[in-house]
């Protein structure tokens, strides 16, 4: 394999830019001499340490006049201009990484200095652009059109136009824009009985208020499903252990927690409410916000109440039924750290963890792995050289054609199995990335 460094990544923004940025008005690129220089930089500064901690850094390629001078977090940037610009080299890079926490904090840089760019200052967004990524309330302040580079670990550089990936180098090769998994219709299709189901539910409690409730935006629960399992995701890549989820159908859930030739789990829960919490909790929500929108409906005029009511809601009981579920994430992230898969229905109900896929099952020695978000591309690998507990998966996702396994490696990687097309397929959930964090 020929490996890509800064220059291909260079090639690749700028080929790719005109159409990325044609949607919305942005800053021009940089010419392509040097923006291979600021990839370069950006390139040397990852492979650096600060205090044996690998560089991490977010870089905003815009003169600081393009920023507000009164405005900050939680909605918007807040900037803060050296009296003394500083070069712009990797060490400076290491030296400020610390200084502008990657999850707080982008260095500011101007490509226009007297002797060519120049890092003139610091830009404090807070965490909530991290959002998008790892799920939660909570609007991101908005990114101007600009280029941003995303320093994420040794020898990775995320290239952005605001908010929107361009292009990406990790292990030696140049992605496109992430493969968000979340955005596929076959992720739509295998939770719809769910969410029908829960609409029911809802429409029950509708039924019976002595008050007038506003009706519901069909997305809003597959919203917040998405941000739920992306908080999942994140909390159990925070533990830097690795960890298998394993999702089945709601109808296999007394067979799954009895003897069956697919799965041994050694820690089993009791049915009833307590291991079915998350599904409590996403229809109470769906209750309070039918209620809370009606009041603030137009009754000649109904609007449909949906995810953007949910994210900028300040109502006391929203807030303490999103922190509730963002609990119920890391308790389910904290059952990852046994040994074994933690097993769940597709409606989040909690069967229990440690659970071993049975080794008697069928090799799997060829799996496809999907090009893009649907698998109607798709290159068959062979299986040798993988884990554990990616063997493990594709053998249960082979035999359990039904089943749903994320599969989170100790490195951070995700990746989603399940049968489709005929093969045992992978899809690498590349729309969060890894690196090592420094709160």
């Amino acid at each position: 394999m020929n490996h890509a460094y800064p220059q291909q990544l260079a090639a690749f923004v700028s080929e790719h830019w005109d159409r990325i940025s044609a949607d919305q008005p942005a800053d021009e690129l940089p010419s392509l001499p040097l923006l291979e220089l600021i990839i370069s930089t950006c390139y040397q500064a990852s492979l650096l340490r600060e205090e044996q901690i690998p560089v991490t850094c977010r870089v905003m390629l815009c003169s600081p006049s393009r920023l507000p001078e009164n405005a900050g977090p939680p909605t918007g940037l807040h900037r803060l201009i050296f009296e003394d610009p500083r070069p712009f080299t990797s060490h400076e890079l290491r030296r400020l990484s610390s200084a502008a926490s990657f999850h707080r904090s982008l260095i500011g840089v101007d490509l226009e200095g007297p002797r060519g760019p120049v890092i003139w200052g610091i830009v404090h967004s807070g965490p909530r652009w991290l959002h998008s990524l790892h799920g939660g309330r909570g609007t991101e302040p908005p990114m101007p059109a600009v280029p941003i580079l995303n320093v994420t670990g040794p020898g990775q550089v995320e290239f952005l136009l605001g908010s929107l990936t361009i292009g990406q180098l990790s292990e030696g090769q140049v992605f496109g824009p992430s493969m968000n998994v979340f955005q596929s219709q076959w992720m739509l299709d295998q939770f719809s009985d769910i969410r029908a189901e829960r609409m029911a539910l809802h429409m029950e409690h509708k039924n019976k208020a002595t008050d007038p409730w506003s009706d519901l935006d069909p997305d809003l629960t597959r919203m917040i499903d998405q941000h739920m399992t992306k908080r999942l995701i994140a909390a159990i890549r925070a533990f830097h252990h690795g960890g298998t989820l394993i999702m089945v159908p709601p109808e296999r859930g007394q067979e799954i927690s009895e003897p069956n030739p697919w799965l041994s789990i050694l820690y089993t829960f009791e049915s009833g409410e307590p291991r079915a919490r998350f599904r409590t909790l996403i229809v109470s929500v769906m209750n309070k916000l039918a209620e809370l929108g009606y009041e603030d409906t137009d009754p000649n005029n109904p609007r449909l109440v949906g995810w953007d009511d949910y994210v900028r809601s300040s109502d006391p009981e929203i807030a303490e039924l999103d922190e509730a579920i963002f609990e119920m994430s890391h308790l389910i992230a904290g059952l990852t750290t046994v040994d074994g898969a933690v097993v769940l229905t597709k409606r989040f109900e909690v069967l229990g963890f440690g659970a071993e896929i049975r080794s008697d099952l069928s090799e799997v020695f060829s799996v496809a792995r999907a090009v893009d978000l649907e698998g109607d591309r798709f290159k068959v690998e062979q299986t040798y050289n993988v884990g554990t507990r990616h063997s493990s998966a594709y053998r249960l996702c082979h035999q359990m054609k039904d089943a749903l396994a994320i599969v989170i490696s100790q490195d951070g990687g995700v990746r989603f199995v399940r049968w489709a097309k005929g093969h045992v397929m992978y899809w690498d959930h590349k729309a969060t990335f890894s690196f090592t964090s420094r709160f």
